[in-house]
């Protein structure tokens, strides 16, 4: 017979052997960091220029940043910063290499989600976040899964349940009903509940006070900070079922919302969700923050099957949502909940098998265009990247044959850049839509 101290001692044996993974995939002093870019990778991965264009850029202007030459001097390697210093220094034919961003609006917000484990939404969020920073945007990343993949990826493990979403979401109950009570105040008749509702198990936990600040961590990504999950956060849907019950008014699902919408609207360009695999209080955040919805999935009938039915129940919680809070204060995002886009995308894609181009074509055959193009193939250095924590953005191309490196790559490069053109044209509506 097995109980929870049973449990308890196998999580201590893992995390045992977690702490040593970590020590062989980052560096020794546990902490990862980020490697150097190559003046290739810099000139033709992302400037998209020419390397001889680039070396008489650099040339031509000795101010601008060098990077660390090789000892046999033919190469040189760039910081994240260096090469940010760069793209807003230089201009080729007359054009900034700064991304385009549209003027005056707030950081677009898009959701990984699908209810399917494995239909790599955390790999697919990691390696866009890593894409968007090396286009040279600011990312901040929400890891809503309690599973934490994207935290570990991006080397955030020592994380309390305090400083997740569901900090965030606690924090929200307190401030939101302490507004609720004093709106009542200043009424003669007022639904909101009062103070003493909550309980000093909340109200103890001092996250009321906290800034949004306190919630967001930097990553080996200089222009990456994210908001961390853990194990231990996994107990939010019970915790919210709980806060629900306190008070019936909290719009719960506009939680996370509320928290973005008190950012500067210039802090970041792009904030980027990982949802876990379920509907539940941390996803129905995710999805009613998001401006863009991306839908993941593998090329199996039952992760199509799968899908489906994330899409209906997904719709049918945001019906209830619509039907059950319209009256409600939700933030900048109003109800019924609107995406300015919504795609679907295919993972672990392999061009030579037959039941995976019949998947593909059926995906396509049902959604049409909101069905991505260029589907996330599955390569020998994606697995390997899977393995080592890390995006193939992270992996040295010295590490493996420069193919292997290019084609794994050109995979997530080509996925990205559909991403980021869905993006802007979605970002161009936000002001109709918030």
């Amino acid at each position: 017979m097995y109980s929870h101290e049973d449990l308890g001692r196998l999580q201590g044996q893992s995390l045992r052997m977690q702490g040593w993974i970590r020590r062989q995939t980052f560096s020794p002093d546990d902490k990862k960091t980020l490697r150097r870019f190559s003046s290739w990778e810099v000139s033709e991965l992302i400037f998209r220029i020419n390397q001889s264009t680039f070396r008489g850029k650099l040339a031509a202007d000795p101010n601008l940043p060098l990077g660390e030459v090789e000892e046999d001097g033919r190469q040189r390697w760039f910081s994240l910063d260096e090469i940010n210093e760069l793209r807003r220094r230089i201009r080729v034919n007359r054009k900034s290499l700064l991304p385009p961003r549209p003027e005056g609006k707030r950081a677009i917000r898009a959701a990984i989600a699908n209810f399917k484990g494995g239909a790599g939404k955390s790999t697919v969020a990691l390696h866009f976040a890593h894409a968007a920073a090396l286009d040279g945007y600011r990312v901040l990343a929400v890891d809503f899964d309690p599973q934490a993949t994207l935290s570990h990826s991006m080397g955030l493990s020592d994380v309390g349940e305090d400083h997740t979403v569901w900090g965030i979401m606690a924090r929200d109950l307190e401030r939101e009903t302490d507004r609720m009570n004093a709106a009542s105040e200043g009424a003669e008749s007022g639904t909101a509940l009062p103070r003493r509702k909550l309980p000093p198990s909340i109200r103890d936990l001092g996250l009321g006070p906290l800034r949004p600040a306190d919630f967001i961590k930097p990553t080996a990504w200089s222009t990456i900070d994210i908001i961390p999950s853990c194990a231990n956060a996994a107990f939010v849907e019970f915790a919210s079922a709980q806060y629900r019950h306190l008070n019936p008014e909290w719009t719960f699902f506009a939680a996370v919302s509320r928290f973005l919408d008190s950012l500067p609207d210039d802090a970041y360009d792009l904030i980027l969700f990982d949802c876990p695999p379920a509907i539940g209080y941390q996803s129905m955040n995710a999805v009613f923050a998001a401006d863009v919805l991306y839908i993941p999935s593998g090329p199996g009938y039952w992760e199509y099957d799968s899908t489906t039915s994330f899409i209906g129940q997904l719709a049918e919680a945001l019906g209830d949502l619509s039907d059950g809070f319209e009256n409600f204060p939700t933030g900048k995002i109003a109800l019924p909940k609107r995406f300015a886009d919504i795609r679907f995308l295919m993972t672990r894609y392999e061009p030579s098998n037959e039941l995976h181009q019949a998947m593909l074509s059926a995906f396509r055959q049902v959604f049409g265009d909101r069905m991505a193009e260029h589907p996330i193939e599955l390569t020998r250095a994606v697995e390997q990247s899977g393995r080592f924590l890390s995006s193939i953005y992270e992996i040295d191309y010295r590490e493996m044959t420069r193919g292997t490196w290019r084609r794994a790559r050109a995979t997530f490069d080509r996925a990205y850049e559909e991403f980021r053109g869905n993006l802007l044209a979605a970002w161009e509506t936000l002001e109709d839509e918030v």
